[in-house]
């Protein structure tokens, strides 16, 4: 074996190295897909929760449709008042500070005051149990209580106590992941310095009401006869709060012959819950 022997095959592959390096090159001119410098310089200012509470897929996603004007400024709710701003100030905008929100859980019904149509023993998740007859709860609009939400919560902000999902406002975000995960939808977001809100979210007949839950509304309107700024109404049957009207007054929660209008108060700077008083 002569040295061209070795050198042929040598020079044949180098040519044909350096020609796929130049095809590849040509290619990713030709397919290059240009991004918005913006859109980095977006992601090093969000939080990188990648929550999805915004909608979008992460924040990767996010900082790309706030650049290409297809998402707001102040879309990540987790980031608050000071990304919103940092955010603003690269698009070139003026930026209002999002509004603060916490989910909140609409039922109250646990273990002591919800009766239940069966013993379930299946997959530990809300979304199975419901599919077999709703759930084991006869309230159709009861928190399940499997802690569907508390596994999809990024923040470890909710927990099962008693058979019902409990928000701790501490390290709630305010994302909406929740809110998505619940196969009942009856985790809403509210505005976090909410003062009063209607534990239950059913909306059935008090008598019927009556028959399945020890905690459920019952439409009588004593709440909403009570208020005196309209904060709080019953549509057809069962109470809601207009958050922005409520004072704070607390005497709908006094009036609630059920006791199932809560209220939140700061303490020391932080927000601390409390169940309807009993009069």
């Amino acid at each position: 074996m002569n040295a061209s022997d070795i050198l042929f095959p040598v020079l044949i592959f180098a040519g044909m190295g350096a020609i796929l390096g130049v095809l590849l090159a040509v290619a990713a001119k030709i397919f290059e897909v240009k991004t918005d410098p913006r859109a980095d310089e977006i992601l090093e200012v969000l939080p990188g929760a990648n929550c999805g509470g915004c909608g979008k897929a992460g924040c990767s996603a996010l900082a790309a449709a706030i650049a290409a004007g297809e998402a707001p400024a102040n879309a990540c709710a987790v980031g608050g008042a000071e990304v919103a701003r940092k955010i603003g100030a690269i698009m070139g905008v003026e930026v209002s500070a999002p509004i603060r929100m916490r989910a909140q859980v609409m039922c109250t019904g646990g273990f002591e005051n919800a009766h239940r149509k069966y013993n379930y023993s299946g997959p530990h998740d809300c979304i199975a149990a419901e599919r077999l007859g709703g759930g084991d709860k006869i309230c159709p609009n009861g928190c399940i209580g499997l802690g569907t939400c508390a596994a999809a919560c990024p923040f470890r902000a909710i927990t099962v106590v008693e058979g019902v999902a409990v928000v701790d406002y501490h390290k709630c975000e305010g994302c909406g992941v929740c809110v998505r995960s619940c196969p009942k939808g009856i985790i809403k977001l509210i505005p976090y310095d909410s003062a009063h809100w209607v534990g239950c979210a059913t909306k059935m007949k008090g008598a019927d009401v009556r028959r399945f839950c020890d905690a459920g509304c019952i439409s009588c309107r004593l709440c909403e006869r009570t208020c005196s700024v309209g904060a709080i109404h019953v549509d057809g049957f069962g109470a809601e709060s207009d958050y922005s009207k409520c004072t704070e007054c607390g005497m709908c929660e006094n009036k609630c012959p059920r006791h199932i209008i809560w209220s939140a108060v700061r303490r020391n700077g932080e927000l601390v819950m409390s169940r309807g008083k009993k009069e």
